[in-house]
């Protein structure tokens, strides 16, 4: 188990801000590797437990964070929720790999295991499908293969690659040539597809804002007006952009009670539109929220985030929990905030429709797809000041680039403490401003490409792939007892 846990961290690195994908080949191997030496599915699933644990335990070393910016309420919560979170998510490997072990210890049956893992934690339990193993492949060409068979499949791709590179050394040479050439061949075919993007043209210019208000700083009557005069200066510079984006939360009171602060917006946008974050309240419900501002100060649109962090943004039975001092660690009181209906494009004009994703919405494939209706590109305002500066802010990027990648179309991505960036079609980043920079940038908004195939069917390719991988398996081990019988 301990040498499972070494190799799951050492997989782990393929994460941002390491983007060493290579030692993450490795890693899987060596699980595979300590995975054949179970003699029963109760030690492989403690296998693949440890293993699970070593990955999530460094992947997810950011999820400390949050409970430091206010250390006195939440500080003593830290080490339970890397432990927990870590822990947590390694019951899906640790179930796998006991499923993948009573199938027959297999190739098959691992990768197929192993990837149904990660599928049922994107989806179960609200989901939280943050450092999948195919997020190896981001800083990659192989990306863009995500626009074929979506993230899930670039996990299928990650695995088979690992015991690809275990047979360089265990198996035959010309059997091992086999899987390296379809590797190299996938490699090589992802770097066409990025190629082949749509063509440059004379794109809107989209603002991007970034106060960098730190966490700790952000609610303190002494800094929200240096916060808000940041915002309102790097909106009021010239010259001229077609559409302003300012970051989650960036509105320092409640919307229906800011008149007079969204008059201050507009007129420094001079007419442009904004695109702003705020928080609204309706009764007893309070909505973390995206606006669109129009020249004259009104609003004209409100998106309610829809897909809310649990145990952050609310917290399950929260009413009852807040008589023992427990709160989400964005709420204000009680089970915090109320969930939106779920996802709308707004209507920017010229500039088209953008499907707004707050935070941690960019997180989740099938939210992007289920928009109503396919937008002109991805617009994602965040606070990633929750997330320290070291791997959380990096990895929140990577997966906006992954989104950009499956759906084929551009993101353009505003964080209050950055990283802000705009994305084409391809995944890659046109422009930025870094971590912890206060400033603006202008940056032209890049065309859409084709709806890709990943956008019409999501992640059935990969659904399919795994139940046939199962069916194979099974037919092989029916196949064997079969012959034994006779």
């Amino acid at each position: 188990m301990a040498v499972a846990a070494v190799f799951g961290a050492l997989a782990a690195t393929g994460q941002a801000p390491f983007d060493l994908w290579q030692l993450v080949l490795v890693g899987f191997a060596g699980l595979y590797s300590v995975f054949l030496t179970a003699e029963t599915s109760r030690r492989a699933g403690w296998i693949g437990w440890a293993g699970g644990t070593g990955y999530f335990a460094l992947a997810l070393s950011w999820i400390v964070e949050p409970f430091l910016v206010d250390i006195a309420r939440h500080g003593w919560m830290a080490p339970f929720a890397l432990v927990f979170i870590a822990a947590g998510l390694a019951i899906f490997w640790g179930a796998s790999l006991m499923l993948a072990h009573r199938l027959g210890k297999g190739v098959a049956a691992w990768i197929a295991a192993l990837a149904l893992a990660e599928l049922a934690r994107s989806y179960l339990l609200t989901g939280f499908p943050w450092a999948l193993i195919g997020h190896l492949w981001i800083p990659t060409a192989m990306a863009q293969w995500a626009a074929v068979v979506g993230p899930h499949g670039l996990s299928l791709i990650a695995l088979a690659a690992a015991v690809a590179l275990r047979q360089l050394f265990t198996a035959h040479p010309l059997k091992a040539a086999v899987p390296v050439l379809l590797l190299a061949g996938l490699f090589a075919g992802g770097s066409w597809l990025a190629t082949t993007g749509p063509a440059p043209r004379a794109a809107p210019v989209v603002r991007l804002v970034q106060p960098n208000a730190p966490q700790h700083q952000k609610w303190d009557p002494e800094f929200i007006p240096t916060f808000f005069r940041r915002t309102v200066e790097a909106t009021a510079a010239a010259p001229r952009p077609d559409l302003i984006v300012w970051p989650e939360t960036s509105v320092p009171v409640y919307l229906e009670y800011a008149d007079e602060t969204l008059a201050v917006i507009a007129g420094a946008a001079k007419g442009v539109p904004v695109i702003l974050g705020a928080q609204r309240a309706e009764g007893q419900r309070i909505y973390n929220a995206a606006a669109v501002l129009d020249a004259s100060g009104a609003v004209t649109q409100v998106y309610d985030k829809h897909h809310l962090v649990p145990f952050g943004e609310y917290m399950p039975f929260g009413d009852l929990l807040a008589g023992f001092g427990i709160h989400g660690l964005a709420a204000n009181e009680g089970a915090g905030f109320s969930a939106g209906p779920g996802p709308r494009l707004f209507d920017l004009g010229a500039l088209g429709t953008a499907l707004p994703l707050i935070c941690y919405e960019a997180v989740f494939p099938q939210d992007v797809a289920g928009a109503p209706e396919r937008p002109g590109f991805l617009l994602q305002i965040t606070n990633d000041a929750w997330f320290g500066r070291f791997s959380g802010p990096y990895q929140h990027l990577a997966q906006a680039q992954l989104r950009a990648i499956e759906q084929g179309l551009p993101m353009v991505r505003v964080a209050n403490t950055g990283v802000s960036a705009v994305i084409d079609a391809r995944g890659r980043v046109t422009g930025s401003l870094p971590l912890g920079q206060a400033g603006w940038i202008d940056l032209p908004l890049p065309a859409p490409a084709a709806p890709t195939i990943y956008a019409r069917i999501g992640d059935l390719f990969a659904a399919v792939a795994i139940l046939l991988l199962f069916l194979a398996v099974i037919a092989a081990k029916a196949g064997v007892r079969t012959r034994k019988a006779n």
